[in-house]
């Protein structure tokens, strides 16, 4: 009787990677890096916002008799607000409709003015005639399948890991220029260790993403 071959499952940021890629269809990788980028941004935004949302919904403990719509409790945390209207589920209901392009430009209009440091930074191209709006639909589907099961707890760790992977591979797929906004965590890897420093992080705040960091 043959050995059944072990088949090992692929991690869960390069399966996604193949789900989005498949949705591009004809947008250059250039272009389709920032609808993706921006949507698994407003994805990461937004449940580091439901979490404290519900902790001051409970009203428990230093959260006693907070108000989970005020502004001021968010900036308190350092949390992005994020009005109804950009809130992921809310995003996720309506992502089979022909106007979510519509919604998610608007979303992030939204979320830039209840957030000045955000302002003029949040991609706003989803309404363009080149991305169908059924695409765009799986790729908010897609995005709402990152923190399953166990990882629902970590979920902001597996959205960053899937960030620096989609990254790297958009870095691949513009070619010299995509080296502009990402450095290869070996290339930081390397700087850290010729470094040598005692302890704590380093940060490169020129990497081009600002997400270049290495514990020691």
């Amino acid at each position: 009787m043959a050995k059944k071959k072990n088949v090992e499952k692929e991690p869960i940021e390069k399966q996604l990677w193949k789900a989005a890629d498949k949705l591009r269809k004809n947008i250059d990788a250039a272009e389709y890096k920032h609808v993706v980028l921006g949507l698994l941004f407003l994805r990461y935004i937004s449940d580091s916002f439901e979490s404290l949302h519900d902790k001051l919904k409970k009203g428990e403990g230093e959260y006693e008799g907070a108000d989970p719509e005020d502004r001021d409790e968010y900036r308190a945390e350092n949390v992005f607000f994020v009005p109804p209207s950009a809130r992921w589920t809310y995003l996720q209901s309506r992502a089979k409709l022909p106007e979510i392009g519509t919604d998610v430009d608007e979303a992030m209009d939204a979320i830039e003015k209840d957030n000045p440091s955000l302002k003029g930074v949040l991609p706003k191209v989803y309404a363009r005639g080149n991305l169908d709006p059924t695409s765009l639909g799986g790729l908010i589907d897609l995005m709402s399948n990152i923190a399953l099961g166990d990882a629902k707890d970590r979920s902001a760790d597996v959205l960053g890991h899937v960030f620096e992977y989609f990254l790297g591979e958009f870095a691949l797929a513009e070619g010299k220029k995509g080296g502009q906004f990402y450095t290869p965590r070996s290339v930081v890897q390397l700087l850290v260790e010729m470094l040598e420093p005692y302890k704590g992080r380093v940060f490169d705040p020129c990497c081009g993403s600002g997400g270049d960091v290495c514990p020691i």
